[in-house]
């Protein structure tokens, strides 16, 4: 008998009235009107079954201290650095591994499966190292959690950066980061990141750099970060994250360097949540959005995923885990209110992701893992929009997590009972 049986359940893609059968960890069977039995079956009741969802950019060595120890009272990026950097010091790896282990609790709750988390490697004990690994050890059963070498303080700016990276991808760290924009100057950021490419070409490694994550459109590393991709042959396993500089750059350089990210097989990771709040801050009226340029990056074929970056960290003092928020804040600030946009949004925090982090056996195919998330709505825009309840979340064919259909009930005269916020008439 199979583990699990979904009947009438729409897809992403707007297929509808599929059957999912998940037997062994893997989706046996997606037709319509399945003829089989199993341990358990789902009335989908054509609502959205989803692959889960992917954070491609995340901080969970952070997460969870907001106000430790003290408010980013300004909420600036650099008085967030400057508050890790105090914190940093305290910091106890048991308590480390209890936040980073809520964390992925919550994200399960809302059917996110897999996040590719930054772990900075500046402390020289690297305790927040030794902590993750732990932690993913932990997940492994409900949860994907990749690690990125992340050397906050700088690689050449700060004393040992380097050793304590390298240190860190020898005790299994996956991906190797950066952040050449944080270098005392533009020679030594480049420099930074022809250092980092040829240690993940030696070792096999992907590349997730902190690239450009300024209002200042002089800052222009991801040029050299696809530059070096392409001399190393990394197409394909190099991402930049934020790249926010992009967004006030002229569009002369733009028209040029779109391209080159193209040719260089370089994906882009934008953080709308973060992006927005923490960019444009020395700006009076008009305030730029702080969001690099999504919509012209997608035109040109260059991959975008969008990252959740912080939860209560001292970066960002919101947040809760919902990759649908994160959906729905770059739609509003890329302006991609177009069918096709909105569902690239989705994309961008499902298939994308996926893709971009080398997940193996990801989507909704015969075959592929059993992972999934049925969602209170019928298609992704209306998902993005109602920020849709999580009815059931799936791993390997089993119900990890399950929430309440969202409604309302009204007492009103001559009118319906309950609301559910779709639209009247809706199938």
């Amino acid at each position: 008998m199979s583990s699990l049986l979904i009947r009438d359940a729409t897809l992403p893609d707007g297929r509808t009235g599929l059957d999912i059968l998940c037997a062994d960890g893997r989706i046996a069977n997606l037709a319509p009107r399945i003829s089989a039995s199993a341990a358990r079956t789902i009335d989908a009741g054509g609502m959205l079954v989803a692959p889960p969802f992917v954070d491609a950019h995340f901080h969970m060595d952070s997460t969870l201290t907001y106000g430790m120890p003290r408010v980013n009272a300004s909420g600036t990026l650099l008085e967030g650095i400057a508050l890790w950097g105090e914190l940093k010091p305290t910091l106890v790896q048991d308590v480390i591994v209890e936040r980073a282990l809520a964390y992925c609790d919550w994200a399960v709750g809302r059917g996110l499966l897999a996040i590719r988390s930054h772990v900075d490697t500046s402390d020289p004990r690297l305790l927040a190292v030794e902590a993750l690994l732990h932690v993913r050890e932990r997940v492994k059963p409900y949860l994907d959690l990749q690690l990125v070498a992340f050397p906050q303080d700088g690689l050449l700016r700060s004393p040992g950066a380097l050793h304590n990276l390298k240190r860190a991808l020898s005790m299994g760290v996956d991906v190797v980061g950066g952040i050449p924009h944080f270098e005392r100057t533009t020679a030594d950021g480049a420099e930074s990141v022809r250092i980092l490419c040829e240690i993940a070409a030696d070792l096999g490694k992907r590349v997730d750099m902190h690239c450009d994550e300024t209002d200042d459109p002089m800052s222009r590393h991801v040029e050299t970060l696809a530059c070096q991709a392409q001399r190393l042959g990394l197409q394909g396993r190099v991402a930049g994250s934020h790249l926010t500089s992009m967004h006030s750059m002229d569009n002369d350089y733009v028209s040029k360097l779109i391209p080159l990210l193209r040719e260089a097989g370089v994906a882009a990771i934008a953080n709308p949540l973060i992006n927005i709040t923490l960019q444009g801050r020395h700006d009076t009226y008009p305030k730029r959005r702080g969001m690099t340029r999504v919509p012209e990056l997608l035109a040109a074929g260059v991959p975008v995923a969008f990252g959740h970056d912080c939860v209560m960290d001292p970066w960002y003092p919101l947040g809760s885990g919902d990759m649908l928020e994160v959906a729905a804040m770059g739609l509003h600030v890329a302006q991609m209110t177009g069918q096709d946009a909105m569902r690239a949004c989705f994309d961008a925090v499902t298939a994308t992701p996926a893709a971009i982090l080398g997940l193996e056996g990801y989507g909704l195919a015969p075959g592929r893992r059993a992972d999934l998330v049925l969602l209170q709505a019928r298609d992704p825009v209306e998902a993005i929009r109602l920020r849709a309840a999580r009815l059931a979340v799936v791993r390997a064919g089993k119900v990890v997590a399950t929430s309440p259909p969202a409604r309302a009930t009204l007492d009103l005269p001559g009118r319906p009972a309950t609301v559910d916020w779709t639209l009247p008439g809706a199938p």
